[in-house]
């Protein structure tokens, strides 16, 4: 007498997550298979290796000002250097970009500096 596909199903679907888990890899062990998704296939062309490509340069936005302006605009001058109209019209230009192309480290730290007075920062 031959097993059916129903009868497996109705096993499988009366097990417990941990014993369908010590199935599945019982089940690799003895197949000499694997479970796990396939990785994705780098196009042709790529030169046969994928490549990890990881973001060394962030640009930081000031989204909006918040309900401190005048303290926003003092850190935009400290950022940026600034003259005080500059700083002004930048401020009411949001969103606008405060830094381009800088760290990881320097965009948190401006981001922190803006959000102590209560301005949002988007990093890019």
């Amino acid at each position: 007498m031959a097993i059916e596909r129903t009868d497996v199903i109705d096993y499988i679907k009366n097990l417990t997550v941990l014993e369908l888990s010590e199935l599945v890899k019982e089940l690799e062990t003895v197949l000499g298979v694997s479970a796990a998704a396939p990785m994705a296939v780098a196009a042709p062309g790529a030169g046969g290796a994928a490549e990890v490509v990881v973001q060394t340069e962030f640009d930081v936005e000031l989204t909006a000002p918040g309900d401190k302006k005048i303290q926003a605009i003092k850190v935009v001058r400290a950022v940026m250097g600034l003259g005080l109209k500059e700083a002004k019209d930048f401020v009411e230009m949001a969103p606008k970009n405060i830094k381009e192309g800088i760290s990881r480290e320097d965009a948190e730290a401006i981001k922190a500096e803006f959000e102590a007075v209560g301005a949002t920062i988007t990093i890019k």
